[in-house]
């Protein structure tokens, strides 16, 4: 009788320790952002920190590769950087005004700036999150490769929320359920890589949703309230809390019918595991993040995943 084969999940699994981490130094990897620099701003324990470089380079060799999102995607950018520049791959980096790209070994690495994915545009009445579209597009079918991210921003509210009215479909409100514009931008922008992208020259993959770690009863322990005493990874395979609803949202989106391919990078549980891996209060502006990630930390492993998929 013939057994189906399954196929192996990278995806789940539990942390183990592995005594040859961290993969970089941090210390020698300038382009690292002072809030992703744990180390640099006294943070003593390692323990939150194999990645074939040189085998990277080689197979992506005149490729460009693209980040887009927020400033998750940013720190999922320096990790890759930071990796290459192990293995002796110098880099230069160049900065514009929301993009930052290192060249190395013939291969373009960027991080493009873009919160919600969709536009905002400045009108009479002021900014407009526009969830029907998206005019960056053009910059990011110049990439070979493309990682794309939106979460962090759709929630943010008051001072730091940087749209004043929203536009679904043609009407223009103050505000809507949040979650249901989540899912109109996600909508929005896969129906742009279907009309967009040819997959016979562009890999395009999604990023799963980051988790943050400020609600301690996620994670058993009631009352806490950051991650600034979290030195270890929980164990097992299951985060408590279960899996985010925003990350049912992205699969249900990202796993219509499309002409596209788009690849989950499917992080979301492994990182909810790391609730160690964030800067807490050691980082450049000194206030408590719990959103970010130490840098080396898990962002190397998303890498690791991205270039086993690369590889596939």
């Amino acid at each position: 009788m013939a057994l189906k084969q399954q196929r192996c999940n990278r995806y789940e699994g539990k942390w183990v320790y592995d005594e040859s981490y961290p993969l970089f130094d941090s210390s020698k990897c300038p382009s690292i952002r002072g809030e992703f620099n744990c180390l640099k701003y006294g943070r003593s324990d390692h323990h939150y920190l194999k990645f074939d470089g040189l085998d990277f380079l080689r197979r992506m060799k005149g490729k460009k590769i693209m980040f887009i999102g927020d400033s998750v995607s940013e720190n999922h950018f320096q990790s890759l950087v930071c990796l290459l520049n192990q293995v002796g791959a110098p880099s230069k980096v160049v900065n514009t005004i929301n993009n930052s790209t290192s060249t190395t070994h013939g291969v373009s690495i960027s991080v493009f700036l873009s919160h919600y994915l969709v536009d905002i545009v400045n009108e009479k009445i002021g900014r407009v999150l526009k969830l029907d579209s998206i005019k960056d597009g053009d910059t990011w079918k110049q990439a070979d490769v493309l990682i794309f991210n939106t979460w962090l921003w759709w929630y943010r509210k008051g001072p730091k929320q940087p749209w004043d009215y929203i536009e679904n479909d043609g009407k223009i409100m103050k505000d809507m359920d949040r979650m249901d514009a989540f899912r109109k931008g996600l909508t929005t922008w896969k129906k742009w890589a279907d009309s967009n992208l040819n997959p016979s020259k562009t890999r395009v993959f999604f990023q799963g949703i980051s988790p943050s770690h400020y609600k301690g009863e996620e994670w058993n322990k009631a009352g806490v309230k950051d991650c600034s005493k979290e030195t270890t990874p929980l164990n097992g395979s299951t985060y408590p809390a279960g899996e985010p609803l925003a990350s049912k949202v992205l699969k249900s989106v990202i796993s219509s019918k499309t002409s596209t391919p788009i690849h989950l990078l499917d992080i979301t549980t492994l990182s909810q595991l790391r609730k160690d891996g964030h800067p807490s209060k050691y980082n450049a502006l000194g206030g408590m993040d719990c959103t970010h990630w130490c840098l080396a930390g898990v962002p190397d492993t998303w890498n690791h995943l991205l270039y086993a998929e690369l590889m596939n």
